[in-house]
């Protein structure tokens, strides 16, 4: 202090208020951001906590999913290898009865030329009912009828008195099966005029 404020002596120094103001306001912000960076911390590692909760969640849930998604899968691939595997199970299945006629047919000895013709005709009969529970179709298309090109296949063209491109002659009859063509009917067709 310099002389002149320099309190006299016996009197009590004055303390101005706006000089320590600063140093009191300073002293009381620094424990107060103390307390707000703590607050922030700790709000910052509760959500570090939630998020790693969280991801181990979600990283389960993906784990699982995966898994899910390779035993369906596999299952899927077992379906199809038994499908497969056993497709022709219900067709063999019908085809045995005429086996069977056939067999018994061959049995006869002394079979008469009409009892052939007979047995011949009912196993006949047997096998075109199996290939009909089977959705095996025949092809077999009249004279006179358009040619189609995705169902019959042409072994000669032939004068005839009747439409260009249409069928003349089945030479050999041709199937379906379910709507797919398993083997094109042999017909003739009409040559141009």
């Amino acid at each position: 202090m310099s002389p002149e404020n320099t309190p006299a002596e016996g009197t009590t120094p004055t303390i101005d208020p706006s000089a320590t103001a600063p140093q009191a306001a300073g002293s009381a912000a620094e424990p107060q951001a103390a307390i707000g960076e703590a607050d922030a911390l700790a709000a910052l590692t509760n959500e570090l906590a939630d998020l790693k909760a969280k991801n181990a969640d979600l990283a389960d849930q993906y784990l699982r999913a995966k898994a899910e998604s390779e035993n369906a899968r596999r299952r899927a691939d077992d379906e199809i290898a038994k499908a497969r595997k056993f497709a022709l199970e219900s067709f063999a299945e019908s085809l045995l009865p005429v086996l069977d006629s056939l067999e018994a047919g061959l049995a006869v000895q002394e079979a008469t030329v009409q009892q052939v013709r007979e047995g011949a005709e009912a196993t006949l009969k047997q096998l075109q009912s199996a290939l009909a529970r089977n959705k095996v179709v025949a092809i077999a298309p009249e004279q006179g009828s358009k040619f189609d090109p995705h169902q019959h296949q042409a072994i000669s063209m032939v004068p005839a008195d009747q439409e260009t491109n249409t069928v003349v002659n089945v030479l050999q009859k041709g199937y379906l099966i379910a709507e797919r063509v398993l083997r094109p009917a042999l017909v003739t067709v009409a040559a141009p005029k």
